[in-house]
């Protein structure tokens, strides 16, 4: 009789065992799974629209900060107010889901040496809000503003055709098809001002967020996405740039010190929304081929994403790989052979589109995913596992772990753990990996990789 109940315990936990392994399986094939609607919104990109926003962005002549406010044909006040009426229009067509409005900063010429004249710098902002999480912002940008040769200039034709029409008109284009959804989180499109004269807009942007108090999950800077043959003689339709900064700008001392022993030299917020955007573009776009830059930006040069990562958010520039330099900042004309200007024969309107679509997938599946995890610690100094514990977070289904190669530029194993709150990797040694941890929500869209802040004692 013992015997007969002690080989039903054993099929008991045997069956059991069984269970806990197929569920197991069954999670993981759910969150490894794509989702359609990713692709439905590559789709809907239209290359054709938004050919026609750049054209309408450069007929305005010239779209320098400093240029005419008045004219409903030229400068960058009737550029203002297109993009601002475009906003509404999609607003309208999505039962005026869309907050638009003018967010401006004052700046003066005294002590501004790019600054002909005291101006408004007026940006504008149109917000989608969020239905579980609506001061949680993901931030998609373009930059309004164009340039000749002298930055100085406000009165000569400074088309802007791909610096910056095409970012301009790869976010407004982002609005049209991703205002069809709605998102747990919000997501903000925004064309930014003063970009040529010292990144006024987006410091104007960043404090107004800080003073705001809002969350700002991540910002994609767009600037330049729309050529792809270069200067260096390459030309190329599918390979991007992701740059970004290694830690935060304004990281403490003690934050500093600590990655002496434990590590992170490249795992700041910027560096975990670059790989973010990386992995989401290699799942649902292989045929293009994102490069991540770890710089802030390019050599000695900067864009709108910097005045986010001065205040500490997370913030990347994306853009074409192969710049050509004859058609930046340069006045229309013609020497040695050589023709200049930004001028709107120089953009591949399919390009703009796949760009746009990167930036429309990212936006999605951030603003679909959970909060972040927090408080993550690490421990499994001389052991032979690696441990890590985390704050359960609220609208979490479950959460990922992450671990790559310390020489690796991308979380390169993951591990789908359930709805706990710590786990151990079982012969997994921490000295030799990095590791992360990501929440996943019950539609499988999961939130950026966090890398641990504190030390399991």
């Amino acid at each position: 009789m013992d015997q007969l109940k002690q080989l039903n315990l054993i099929t008991q936990n045997n069956m059991k065992n069984i269970f806990i392994a197929l569920t197991l399986i069954f999670t993981t094939i759910i969150f490894a799974q794509t989702n359609q609607k990713i692709y439905d919104i590559i789709d809907e990109v239209s290359a054709e629209r938004i050919e026609k926003d750049i054209i309408t962005l450069v007929n305005f002549g010239t779209r320098n900060t400093f240029s005419d406010t008045l004219s409903n044909t030229r400068g960058i006040g009737a550029a203002r107010r297109w993009i601002k009426s475009e906003f509404e229009t999609i607003s309208k067509g999505c039962n005026n889901c869309l907050n638009v409005f003018y967010q401006k900063d004052f700046v003066t010429k005294e002590g501004n040496g790019r600054v002909p004249h005291d101006a408004w710098v007026v940006n504008v902002v149109a917000v989608q809000k969020g239905t579980k999480y609506p001061n949680r912002y993901i931030i998609m940008s373009g930059d309004i503003d164009s340039r000749a040769s002298d930055t100085m200039d406000f009165t000569t034709d400074a088309p802007g055709a791909n610096d910056n029409a095409s970012g301009m008109a790869g976010t407004i284009e982002a609005a049209r098809v991703l205002s069809k959804y709605q998102f747990e989180n919000s997501i903000i499109y925004v064309g930014l001002s003063g970009e040529e004269q010292g990144l006024f807009g987006g410091a104007g942007l960043a404090k107004y967020a800080k003073e705001n108090n809002w969350e700002v999950i991540g910002v994609l800077n767009n600037d330049m996405i729309g050529n792809i043959n270069g200067v260096d003689g390459v030309i190329d339709n599918r390979t991007f740039r992701i740059f970004s900064e290694p830690v935060p700008a304004n990281e403490t001392d003690r934050e500093r010190n600590s990655r002496r022993f434990y590590g992170g030299e490249v795992d700041g917020i910027s560096r975990q929304l670059a790989r973010y955007v990386h992995k989401t573009v290699k799942t649902y776009m292989p045929e293009m081929n994102p490069m991540m830059i770890y710089r802030l930006d390019r050599f000695g040069r900067g864009g709108h994403h910097r005045p986010f990562n001065d205040l500490g958010f997370a913030g990347i520039r994306i853009m074409e790989a192969h710049e050509n330099y004859t058609q930046q900042h340069q006045d229309i004309r013609e020497e040695n052979g050589i023709k200049y200007g930004d001028v709107l024969e120089h953009v591949n309107f399919d390009y703009a589109k796949k760009l746009t679509a990167v930036n429309a997938i990212n936006l999605a599946s951030l603003a679909w995913a959970p909060p972040l995890p927090k408080n993550i610690a690490i421990g499994g100094i001389v052991e032979a596992d690696a441990k890590l514990k985390w704050d359960k977070v609220e609208g979490a289904k479950g959460y990922k772990i992450y671990w790559r190669d310390t020489t690796s530029p991308t979380w390169d194993h993951s591990r789908y753990v359930g709805d706990v709150t710590d786990f151990t990797l079982k012969g997994i040694v921490i000295d030799n990996s990095f590791f992360g941890v990501a929440t996943v929500g019950e539609n499988g869209f999961e939130s950026t990789v966090v890398f641990p802040n504190k030390i399991m004692r």
